[in-house]
């Protein structure tokens, strides 16, 4: 009588980039305890596959053409509540972090290394642990701790990005140059950036703003 062997980690991907799939297949197909039920292309494909699979754990993109990742993650969740969520992305920004955390997702995981870290992430998800990358760990704590950029300063720090002048801005919110001033002075503060363009930089990269 042959041992017993357990069910595989059933998974389903999503992402509009082709080679980009063909890659995780292949590092899908290398592993006994893993396997791939399915690929889609975009939102509306993934919601259909998870409805018809009932995959273990999805991989989700978070840049997609019909809709974006945490739309998806926040879809499915509201159909599955159980669904355990893997964020794919290129995006290293803690508030994109944030944002599909608190969408349900339970897994964080850079394209830059799905080769290293994709197995051993779809292992200890399957097993109910939460895998956030430690660059982003800091981050994430950073932003709860009262250092979150508040809405009316993104506001300010969108103009600012554009190239406007204090003046210019005060105009466009209808508020004063002296509170325009205060803001970026926050701003500056909270985002530990040197200057202006360079609090512009370090928006982008965290996610606050998008190109």
């Amino acid at each position: 009588m042959s041992a017993y062997q357990p069910l595989p980690i059933t998974i389903l991907t999503v992402d509009d980039h082709p080679l980009f799939q063909q890659g995780i297949a292949s590092v899908i197909a290398n592993e006994a305890d893993l396997y791939l039920v399915g690929q889609a292309a975009n939102g509306a494909e993934a919601i259909a596959m998870y409805r018809e699979t009932r995959p273990a754990i999805t991989l989700i993109d978070l840049q997609m053409p019909d809709m974006s990742g945490i739309d998806v993650i926040v879809a499915i969740r509201a159909e599955f509540p159980a669904a355990r969520i893997v964020v794919l992305t290129t995006l290293e920004g803690d508030v994109n972090a944030a944002r599909a955390i608190k969408a349900g997702a339970v897994g964080y995981l850079f394209k830059s290394a799905v080769r290293k870290t994709l197995v051993e992430t779809m292992r200890n998800v399957h097993a109910g642990g939460r895998c956030i990358p430690p660059s982003l760990v800091h981050a994430l704590l950073a932003t709860r701790s009262g250092n979150a950029i508040t809405g009316r300063e993104v506001d300010v720090l969108k103009l600012v990005a554009r190239g406007n002048s204090n003046p210019l801005i005060a105009e466009a919110l209808s508020i004063s140059p002296e509170t325009v001033k205060g803001y970026v002075s926050s701003i500056l503060l909270k985002l530990q950036a040197r200057d202006r363009a360079h609090a512009v930089m370090i928006a982008l990269e965290r996610g606050i703003l998008s190109l």
